[in-house]
Parts: structure tokens; C-alpha cells; sequence
């Protein structure tokens, strides 16, 4: 029988988990809009994603002691009340990271016809993804330049360079940071007029960390004026309700779903599973599908043009943006390239 005392919600929408928990506690799988202030009176811990905004305004009200989001970031989440209320708050760091990485070179692939050892890559934010890509463009013999002032500051080093010299040396230019709107190193709109207006060699301009580190009508402006030659949109401000003149102007528009591959919701399934249970001290659950292996240190050209193609995504976001939403919940989960050693 169920605790029918611990009572749980979780996002309909997150693979791998329904019916796991299930005989161990109270659970709901709902839509995100149907988790109201009112649910969350009886709710205890709650298994969310991006979708799922947990505001002051949203919790202040319930029962909650524990949130696990599937995801790397918690910009969705209000972390600074969760710690006025101790509401425990666990996130899956790196979870998707090999997906974006594939993302990413598999958009660059799409743009380019030259070998990509001719452009620079400048990486904004060398976390979990940015590392992947730097391993990745290092072994396809592309110069990179590094920028990461919380790394920088940390581990010291001559490897980084400041946000202007991205701008100015960069042929393609990726974003991987998180939303942040305060502190030491804000990321909100941190390519911004100021930025675009830097740019030197016309860059592709890709992000899929989170729509708002671009200033949207600033990269509208970058792009009509020549000062961006092509764009990779993969998260927007204000989804799901997008832009439509960034959408018009994106080479490539896909509805965040940079990091949605099979292996990383496994990964990012685990992770809240476990923090279920471990909080709750329930019996451990693992995912229904084996656990995916690490991320491939070095691809190769062709297994990365053979893993994924953005461009379907792409085309179905243009024609029917009214849909981003129920095109992303309904996207086919993709496999993580594989392991390769041929640089060609």
C-alpha cells in the first residue's frame, strides 16, 4: 500500500518515472498549468521541470519540503524563498549536457559547408556543455577562445579571455551559461547592444542555455544589420510565447529542445528519483532503461551528421509557432553520437 501521508506531484510530461513511485506514496502526474497554489497546499515534494514555475507567490501557501527539478538549471524556481522556507531544491547539473553539445555542432554542420577547423568558436560559459564543446571543437582542430569569469576567478590560468574578445574574434559564438540576473556576473541580456555592437567577423550567433542571456530585440537589430551572419535559437525569452521577428530571422528555430535526448532524461529522471526517495526514505526506484554511459570525449563528423538533424524542429516551429509548445512535448527523444575518433 501507498503512504498515503507523503504526498507527491510530478510533471506528466518527464519520462521514465510513472509508476515508480507509485507504491510508496501519493502521487499526481499532471500538465504544468495544473499544478495551482491550491494543489500545492497537500503536495510535500513535487518533480518538475522547466515548465513549472515555482514562485514565492506559488509556494508560500504549501506544503512543499522538497523540489526536484529534471533539469540542469533552476531559473524556475525561486531558490531564495525555497531557503527562507527550507524547501530542499535538487537539480540535475550536466544531465543533458552531451545532447547540447550535439546540438550545437549538429546546427554548425548545417550552416557550413567548410571544415570547421577555419573558424573560431567562442564558448560563453565552460561548464558541464561548454566543456563537452570545447573537447569536441578541439578535436575537429578549431581554435577556441574560453570565457568564463566565475573560472576564471577560481582556477586563475591564461586560457580565458572577457566577453569583448569573444565578440571581436569569434566566427561562431555559443552560449552556455545559466540565468542569472544578479550578483558579481550577471548573464540576463548579456549579449546586448553593447555586444552585437563588438562583433567583428559577422559570427553565427547560438543559444540554447536560456532565452533571456540574449537581449532579443538587440539580436533583431545585430541580424538585420549584418553584424550576425546566421542565427541558432534553440531558448527564447518568453516561452512559449516567442518572438516572431526572431523567429523569422533564425536560420535554425527549434523549441528548447537542445538537451532532450533519451540518455539525458535518464540521467535527469535518476536524479529527482532519487532525490525523492532519499528525502522521503522510501525504497530506491531506477528508471526503466539502462543507464546511459559517459559522454563521448571526441565524435566524428559523420556520426554527428548521422545522430541528428535540427532542421525538421526547425521547419515545424516556422510554420506553426502557435504550436512551440506541444511540438517540444511531443519531440522524439534522440540518442546521445556516439563515441568517434575520425576528425573528418
Amino acid at each position: 500500500m501507498p503512504n498515503s501521508f507523503i504526498r507527491l506531484v510530478a510533471d506528466k510530461n518527464i519520462p521514465y518515472i510513472q509508476g515508480l513511485l507509485d507504491p510508496y506514496a501519493t502521487i499526481k502526474y499532471l500538465e504544468p498549468e495544473e499544478v495551482t497554489p491550491a494543489l500545492l497546499r497537500e503536495t510535500d515534494g513535487m518533480i518538475i521541470r522547466t515548465r513549472n514555475i515555482c514562485s514565492r507567490q506559488a509556494l508560500e501557501k504549501s506544503e512543499v519540503k522538497l523540489i526536484a527539478t529534471a533539469t540542469i538549471g533552476t531559473d524556475h524556481i525561486d531558490t531564495d524563498y525555497c531557503r527562507e522556507r527550507n524547501i530542499t531544491v535538487v537539480n540535475a547539473p550536466g544531465c543533458n549536457a552531451p545532447a547540447v553539445a550535439q546540438y550545437v555542432f549538429a546546427s554548425i554542420m548545417q550552416l557550413i559547408n567548410r571544415p570547421l577547423g577555419s573558424y573560431t568558436l567562442g564558448i560563453v560559459g565552460v561548464g558541464h556543455v561548454g566543456s563537452i564543446v570545447e573537447q569536441w571543437a578541439k578535436a575537429f582542430d578549431m581554435p577556441v577562445l574560453l570565457c568564463d569569469p566565475l573560472r576564471r576567478e577560481a582556477e586563475g590560468g591564461d586560457q580565458w579571455v572577457d566577453l569583448d574578445t569573444i565578440a571581436a574574434k569569434a566566427d561562431i559564438i555559443t552560449f552556455h551559461t545559466p540565468l542569472i540576473k544578479d550578483g558579481s556576473y550577471p548573464t540576463y541580456h548579456m549579449a546586448d547592444e553593447t555586444f552585437f555592437g563588438k562583433c567583428r567577423r559577422m559570427p553565427i550567433i547560438i543559444n540554447s542555455a536560456r532565452g533571456a542571456v540574449t537581449d532579443t530585440k538587440a539580436l533583431i537589430e545585430a541580424r538585420k544589420q549584418g553584424r550576425v551572419s546566421r542565427l541558432v535559437v534553440d531558448c527564447w525569452e518568453n516561452e512559449p510565447a516567442i518572438d516572431r521577428d526572431l523567429l523569422a530571422l533564425a536560420d535554425i528555430a527549434t523549441p528548447h529542445i537542445a538537451g532532450y535526448s533519451q540518455e539525458g532524461k535518464i540521467r535527469a529522471s535518476q536524479v529527482a528519483l532519487d532525490a525523492i526517495t532519499t528525502f522521503f526514505m522510501l525504497p530506491r526506484v531506477t528508471v526503466d532503461a539502462p543507464l546511459p554511459p559517459a559522454p563521448a570525449v571526441s565524435v566524428s563528423k559523420a556520426d554527428l551528421l548521422a545522430s541528428y538533424n535540427p532542421m525538421p524542429e526547425s521547419d515545424a516551429v516556422k510554420a506553426h509557432p502557435e504550436d512551440f509548445e506541444k511540438i517540444r512535448n511531443s519531440y522524439k527523444l534522440r540518442h546521445e553520437v556516439p563515441q568517434g575518433l575520425d576528425r573528418s
